[in-house]
């Protein structure tokens, strides 16, 4: 039996890999071992759990079905409705909950759902607890009885409103500059941002321009968001803005581009933070910590600032472990997840374009200017589909593949082949310091990897 939770919580097609009874099954198991009464809870008084979602038509019942599980095993629930996984995390821990729950696939198609389960304190889980959690799930599966509360000890639901004002509140109370005087357009995705980031960016003092900002339910992240940025690109030009910033659909991710439409990935955005930071005396250490996906040119370009690059495995619960480990300020992904730990407990992605913003304006420079910091070398990425991604580690066949491709690269690129943890896909990634080359490369691993695993 494969383990259930990947590297963003449980993730599948709704109702039918991610089922109304599988929820509400993990919710009851997440209760236990989250929402356990403490010394420190007054006498009598039931645990509580903040519970929000993205817009997907399947969040409906999956939260009727979280909802259900945590209520039936005596925690009190808000329910603070369709949020941004960052605000979830953020009320998780100004409310003083026990534990929040957000339904979400993130970057996903609709199709997909999830269910991601929050810490005291809005923080991600380890793997421990999610072993703890899913341990208990099979438990239960297996026909062990769940302990549950009768009478006054179910819980109670209700809906909490001021999520939403509570949230933008805290973003602009971080904001260290206004965006007065700034064109901002501002892609939602379809998702969890669609109302929350054109309103803070409004609040800043910005020019709003919102696109993706009218979900259906069933067109999240639908030719639009940090994984489509066509439509961004063409409405920042055609509006002669300043920026453009693009969400996932459960709004932890920030890409942008500039005023050209030309992309600024993750990478980017955290050296131009990077630097903003350090400007400012709140770069801790002088260092930032980023995943091994993170682009070489972003490493010289530390290196040439003097700042110092620790990295990490993939996922961006592992580069927070480091910064909470190492007492970091800030640390992200290429693919748009940033963490600025002193004001979120995750990648925020209406925070991080704020910053972003903020920055371009405190500095009355472009933002393509910000971002030349880094020169990115070509990276080709290839997602291997209708493969056996759990044979890849053992794989003989990939490991020798591997071992001549970075011979042929030399020091001047790298080779990255790793499973993903939220899709059933095996990535092949290359830079080299020309993009025929890396193309080349990523073609014949990618041959490899399909002949090896399918």
């Amino acid at each position: 039996m494969g383990r259930l939770f990947g590297t963003d919580g449980v993730r599948g097609v709704a109702n039918a890999d991610l089922t109304a009874e599988m929820a509400l099954g993990l919710s009851v198991a997440a209760a236990h071992v989250l929402a356990v009464a403490d010394a420190a809870q007054p006498a009598g008084q039931r645990p509580k759990a903040v519970v929000g979602r993205d817009p997907r038509a399947s969040g409906e019942f999956l939260e009727a079905a979280v909802v259900a599980g945590l209520a039936s095993a005596g925690v009190d629930v808000l329910r603070v409705g369709v949020l941004p996984t960052p605000a979830v995390a953020y009320l998780t821990g100004a409310l003083g909950a026990d534990l929040g729950v957000m339904l979400s696939a993130s970057h996903n198609p609709m199709p997909d759902n999830g269910v991601k389960f929050i810490a005291r304190g809005g923080h991600k889980l380890s793997d421990e607890l999610e072993d703890e959690i899913e341990a208990l799930y099979h438990k239960h599966e297996r026909g062990e009885p769940w302990r549950r509360p009768t009478g006054a000890g179910v819980g109670r639901v209700q809906r909490y409103e001021e999520g939403f004002d509570r949230y933008v509140a805290h973003l602009l109370g971080v904001l260290p500059h206004r965006l007065d005087g700034l064109r901002v357009v501002v892609d939602g995705a379809h998702g969890a941002a669609a109302r929350v980031s054109p309103e803070a960016f409004q609040r800043a003092g910005a020019e709003v321009i919102p696109i993706g900002t009218d979900p259906t339910g069933l067109n999240i992240n639908d030719g639009y968001g940090s994984t489509h940025l066509d439509q961004l690109r063409a409405a920042v030009v055609e509006h002669g803005a300043d920026l453009g910033i693009a969400h996932d659909g459960d709004a932890d991710r920030c890409l942008a581009v500039d005023a050209a439409g030309q992309e600024i990935d993750g990478d980017q955005i955290l050296a131009v933070l990077a630097l903003g930071l350090r400007e400012a005396g709140r770069l801790r250490k002088n260092t930032v910590v980023a995943t091994v996906m993170s682009n070489l040119g972003f490493k010289l370009a530390l290196e040439r600032e003097g700042v110092e690059l620790i990295q990490t495995a993939v996922g961006d619960r592992y580069v927070l472990e480091e910064m909470k480990r190492g007492g970091y300020a800030l640390g992200g992904e290429q693919s748009g997840h940033v963490i600025v730990l002193d004001h979120a407990t995750t990648g925020d992605g209406t925070l991080t374009g704020l910053l972003l913003a903020s920055r371009v304006a405190a500095s009355g420079r472009p933002l393509a200017e910000l971002a030349a910091v880094m020169e990115r070398l070509p990276q080709v990425l290839i997602n291997v589909r209708d493969v056996d991604k759990a044979r890849a580690a053992g794989s003989a066949e990939l490991r020798q593949a591997v071992v001549e491709a970075e011979r042929e690269l030399g020091a001047t690129g790298r080779v990255l082949l790793r499973s993903s943890g939220t899709e059933p896909v095996v990535r092949v990634m290359v830079e080299a310091a020309d993009i025929d080359q890396a193309r080349s490369v990523a073609g014949r691993l990618a041959d490899v990897v399909k002949s090896a695993l399918g």
